[in-house]
């Protein structure tokens, strides 16, 4: 929504997510000529916000996956219920139902009989069968995957492709490297696709979202807003989130200066915020201390200072936020609340 008046971020209460809104645009804009229309099925668990997802509907991508079950209730409530994929196993599926009789397209991810089963129960008609494709996580193996799609039509359910996910892949930073591998882990999951039928090759990512060329759909969300570890990819999208700090505390020699934002703000999977013009030493539960940069023997912020930092993780960072301000400059222009948090 709008916010009433133009804002100065010197007013709002730190920590909060600042979002370069002209850099948002253009990560959109690029990814929109890249992967047209349902050609891009983005990840709502990147931003857990339906004012964000109704841009990308706007946009033309009217197809969504989802990480929880309250994702996709949200998505629901906001009427965004042309083809909602929870890409995530579930052994109750009821509240999945309740959202399918009141109109919405709904498909889960199954890879066992026990997630069939749950799905048939729960009153969704619409499942994908998960292969593992190399991440040691979810995912049926290829030589049962015709067998649970048989299973699943046997039970009246309508088998709409396979699915499978090359996170282990995403961040190889050697491109040719990571086409390659990506190729090998698509042969796995196509080798599925032949025993199960259906028209969707579900998988891929912000990570490889252009080198992924078998996959009827990419899996995308990170892309939006980025973050220091996808920017070592070298990608076409910007950084463009942030979480705004004040400084709270600067060591008499000016040696560190201490913020107030900490663990609680960031995703710190993997790794440490990163800040322009200094160093991040650690973070505490509500402070992070920062060090000059290299060369240079003393801080220049001063108590009262808003500082930004740059999450190394962007999806969980911000799941621990309850809104987004999208800005130009320092004028704060829409207001996004996040309000797909919880399961």
């Amino acid at each position: 929504m709008y916010c009433g008046t133009v804002s100065d971020l010197e007013q709002q209460t730190t920590p909060f997510l600042r979002v370069d809104l002209p850099r948002f645009e253009s990560n959109l804009l690029i990814m929109s000529d890249a992967l047209p229309g349902t050609a891009l099925r983005p990840h709502v668990k990147a931003f857990k916000s339906t004012a964000v997802a109704k841009r990308l509907y706007s946009a033309g991508h009217t197809a969504f996956c989802c990480a929880t079950v309250k994702e996709m209730e949200g998505m629901a409530s906001a009427g965004l219920t042309d083809d909602l994929l929870l890409a995530n196993e579930v052994l109750d599926a009821r509240r999945l139902g309740v959202i399918a009789k009141d109109g919405a397209k709904i498909t889960v991810a199954v890879d066992s009989k026990e997630t069939i089963d749950a799905a048939i129960s729960g009153g969704v008609v619409n499942v994908l069968i998960d292969v593992n494709v190399g991440l040691r996580r979810c995912g049926c193996a290829v030589s049962e995957a015709g067998n649970l799609a048989t299973y699943a039509r046997a039970n009246g359910l309508n088998v709409r492709g396979v699915m499978g996910y090359e996170g282990h892949l995403m961040m190889v930073q050697d491109r040719s490297k990571q086409a390659e591998m990506v190729k090998d882990s698509m042969a796995t999951l196509l080798r599925a696709h032949e025993s199960v039928g259906g028209p969707i090759v579900s998988a891929g990512g912000t990570g490889t979202f252009d080198i992924n060329n078998w996959a009827t759909e990419i899996q995308a969300g990170s892309y939006l807003f980025m973050d220091t570890d996808y920017a070592k990819l070298g990608l076409p999208f910007s950084e463009c989130l942030s979480v705004i700090s004040r400084v709270i505390s600067v060591a008499p020699e000016k040696n560190w200066a201490v913020v107030d934002a900490g663990l609680k703000a960031f995703g710190m999977d993997h790794g440490n915020p990163s800040v322009e013009g200094g160093i991040v030493g650690f973070c505490s539960d509500e402070h992070t201390t920062l060090y000059p940069p290299e060369g240079q023997s003393h801080v220049t912020w001063n108590v009262g200072d808003l500082v930004a930092l740059f999450p190394a993780h962007v999806d969980p960072t911000i799941a621990k936020h309850q809104k987004m301000l999208a800005c130009d400059g320092n004028r704060i222009l829409e207001e996004w609340p996040i309000d797909l948090r919880g399961w």
